[in-house]
């Protein structure tokens, strides 16, 4: 009887938890192509998190960099990568991949609302 009561109380917690916490999060797409970033610049809403989705349609792997958005992460050629930011204070963050610095280049603007 214990059991059960655990397990139905386990649900009833499950399914209390609101699942669409990231329904409203912005998402924001970037290409990689031909060693490049496209858009190389997104423009985003001061003090909201984002969700940028990466896809690499190249042959070959590149790493998304950022110090200043204190990321990084391999996007896998032909695949796509997911990275959440923010929220930011208004200003440019810069990012590159560091495989090919020279060309793939962009930066996340954040706009202030006013």
């Amino acid at each position: 009887m214990v059991h059960f009561f655990i397990k139905y109380l386990f649900y009833c917690l499950l399914f209390c938890i609101p699942f669409n916490i990231w329904a409203d999060t912005p998402v924001f797409m970037i290409k990689i192509q031909n060693h490049l970033f496209i858009p190389s610049e997104i423009i985003i809403p001061e003090n909201t998190k984002v969700k940028l989705v990466i896809d690499n349609v190249d042959d070959t792997d590149e790493e998304f960099e950022s110090h200043d958005l204190n990321r990084e992460k391999v996007i896998i050629a032909r695949r796509k990568g997911i990275i959440f930011i923010g929220p930011l204070a208004p200003g440019e963050y810069p990012f590159e991949g560091e495989f090919f610095p020279k060309t793939a280049q962009g930066k996340i603007i954040v706009m202030s609302a006013e």
